[in-house]
């Protein structure tokens, strides 16, 4: 049976205000982008923990990251065929099996169970997602430091009232995006 607990509601509220801040500042282009790892340190982890994994990092999977770390969100495998040039459809389904087993990627499905696929977050940084309600656009959001601090202090006080313990939180905050409002 499913329960509900409710957020206190100052808490809620503050975190509704950083947020629609933070992705105002978003949509108006004010934001700096997430930080990536430099390419040669990107390889690099990726190639280790495929090593580790008894994987080699061959050039379709590279090519499979450099399509994933210049994404501004993550894409489906349709989405990455368009843009990874030189990979074919059956070693592109491979590669991101194998990526997504490794821990190398992310795996998540949007409201219609379409995969979607991003660099980990070890790779990445933390961060959230919006996606448009209309087109299906996703991209990669960043609350910032205060907001991170009053979402982790709202997850904590409902830890401690459902006597779950949290292991980590995602955000996907819905919205129409630019393309899709003009």
């Amino acid at each position: 049976a499913a329960t509900t607990t409710a957020i206190p509601s100052r808490a809620a509220g503050i975190l509704i205000r950083f947020l629609k801040l933070r992705i105002i500042l978003i949509v108006r282009g004010k934001l700096p982008a997430m930080s990536h790892l430099v390419q040669g340190e990107l390889h690099e982890s990726v190639r280790r923990t495929l090593s580790s994994h008894d994987v080699r990092y061959t050039s379709g999977r590279k090519k499979v990251i450099e399509t994933l770390r210049g994404a501004h969100g993550p894409r489906s495998a349709a989405e990455l065929l368009d843009e990874t040039t030189g990979v074919p459809l059956s070693s592109l389904y491979r590669s991101l099996t194998v990526l997504d087993e490794a821990g190398v990627l992310r795996r998540q499905h949007d409201a219609d169970g379409l995969a979607r696929y991003e660099l980990a977050e070890w790779l990445t940084g933390h961060h959230h997602h919006a996606v448009c309600t209309e087109c299906g656009t996703v991209e990669d959001i960043e609350l910032g430091e205060t907001a991170e601090a009053s979402l982790e202090s709202m997850l904590d006080g409902l830890s401690r009232s459902t006597g779950w313990k949290l292991t980590g939180h995602s955000l996907e905050v819905e919205g129409i995006c630019r393309s899709c409002r003009a």
